[in-house]
C-alpha cells in the first residue's frame, strides 16, 4: 500500500498516511479539524543503472551532446582553409616566352 504525505493549509501540520489506492483521500486535518487538509507531491527517486544514462557515458568531451548548435574551436580549424604566409603565398609572375 502507498504512503502519502498530507498537508494542513491552516495549521501546517504534515504528516503521512498509509492507504489504498481506492481509498478516498484525507481532507479533515487531525489537529485542528478543518477541512483544508491537500495531499503533498514529492518527487520519487529512480535510479537508472547500465549505459547510456551518464554524462560519462558520452565519447564528446564534458558529455555535450551532439546537436550543441555551434561548432567547436577543433571543427572550425579543419573547416576553414590553411592560410599561407604572404611570401609564399605570390609567387613572382613569369613574363610570356615570345616565339
Amino acid at each position: 500500500m502507498p504512503i502519502y504525505t498530507y498537508r494542513c493549509k491552516n495549521c501546517g501540520v504534515q504528516f503521512e498516511e498509509q492507504q489504498k489506492f481506492s481509498d478516498a483521500p484525507l481532507t479533515r486535518c487531525p489537529e485542528c479539524s478543518k477541512k483544508t487538509l491537500r495531499k503533498v507531491y514529492t518527487p520519487v527517486g529512480i535510479v537508472f543503472k547500465g549505459s547510456g544514462f551518464y554524462a560519462t557515458d558520452h565519447k564528446s568531451p564534458s558529455g555535450q551532446g551532439r546537436s550543441s548548435g555551434s561548432k567547436s574551436n577543433e571543427e572550425e580549424k579543419k573547416s576553414e582553409p590553411a592560410e599561407k604566409p604572404a611570401a609564399e603565398s605570390k609567387k613572382p609572375e613569369k613574363p610570356a616566352d615570345k616565339d
